[in-house]
């Protein structure tokens, strides 16, 4: 069968007469059949939601921003995040399995959806702050936060899948970027920076480390590699609120406050571009894209600071530290 085309006029509403496009990405129509309200709707009624679910806005979090305190989390707190990072990246890898050519990040929103909620789970992004899908697909020179739609991959592509689940009261993200066929020698490059990047920032998580300096870890690796650091978007702590403190700055130089202790659960999330590091926001208010047009990609985990330090809460279960296979990331 032939390829879907670009229909401009197909473009949601908010982006009529804009034009400051800075790549070849465009956005598509969305699934009629996926709309928030129809996903909304149809969730179990044994199913957990978050206090944004129904208004779009988090109260409890803006409750916490007054404090900014990073929680130590208990035993039984930890063991309830842990639950939804597992589930969180049983559901990744569900949706990694249906990236491929022709496929649309449509199509993934619905694995992700169906997926999340056949564990029991919610799938955090849904009306978070008005967000209209249940997962966050990146495509190309998206940078993070895109809008799933009709478009289909095609040979080449990369793209970023961020899942975030809700599950008894917890919140567990993590996200990986795939390679679409065959993917140019840049491409591949960057990917693996993205990579590199975040075990990088891994490398310095234990007791007593400042969290300014993961930047600096980070900013090294891609320079290494001739690619920059987005630094618009940070990492975050998580738990009971999808985002919390502290903030985990990517790039070197940052201003972060806080030390890490036994109990810390936070994300690293670096987003590593080939062109430069600055970042525009199209019409939709979400979808961050590179300024200059070129690529971006991402590799997210949630972390758990421990006595000895740090456990992947989000890791593969037979992965229990980082170690880059491309075949993992081909599709």
């Amino acid at each position: 069968a032939a390829a879907a085309r670009w229909v401009a006029s197909e473009m949601p509403a908010c982006f009529g007469g804009f034009g400051d496009w800075t790549g070849p990405l465009r956005p598509w129509a969305r699934d009629p059949k996926g709309s928030k309200a129809s996903r909304l709707a149809a969730l179990p009624a044994s199913v957990g939601r978050p206090d944004y679910w129904e208004t779009g806005t988090s109260a409890s979090e803006q409750e916490e921003k007054r404090s900014r305190a990073i929680r130590v989390y208990s035993e039984r707190e930890i063991a309830g995040i842990r639950r939804a990072c597992e589930i969180g990246r049983e559901v990744l890898d569900e949706c990694g399995r249906a990236v491929g050519v022709g496929v649309t990040t449509a199509e993934i929103d619905r694995v992700c959806y169906e997926a999340t909620v056949e564990r029991g789970a919610y799938p955090s992004p849904l009306n978070y702050y008005d967000f209209p899908c249940s997962v966050c697909t990146s495509v190309n020179e998206v940078i993070c936060h895109g809008i799933p739609d009709m478009r289909e991959l095609a040979e080449g592509d990369i793209v970023n899948v961020d899942v975030s689940v809700f599950k008894d009261g917890f919140h567990g993200d993590l996200n990986e970027t795939f390679l679409v066929g065959r993917v140019d020698d840049d491409s591949r490059r960057l990917v693996k920076t993205a990579f590199d990047c975040l075990a990088a920032g891994a490398d310095l998580v234990k007791p007593g480390a400042y969290y300014r300096d993961v930047g600096a870890a980070i900013d090294r690796a891609a320079r290494a590699n001739n690619c920059t650091v987005v630094r618009t978007y940070c990492g975050h702590g998580i738990g009971q609120l999808f985002h919390t403190a502290p903030n985990v700055p990517h790039y070197a130089k940052n201003k972060a406050t806080g030390v890490m202790k036994p109990g810390h659960v936070f994300t690293i999330e670096p987003m590593i571009n080939l062109g430069g590091w600055r970042d525009k926001t199209w019409p939709d208010d979400w979808t961050a894209v590179t300024a200059d047009g070129k690529r971006s990609a991402q590799f997210e985990h949630t972390f758990l600071v421990t006595h000895h330090g740090y456990d992947i809460l989000t890791k593969r279960h037979d992965e229990p530290t980082m170690l880059w296979d491309l075949a993992k990331q081909q599709r």
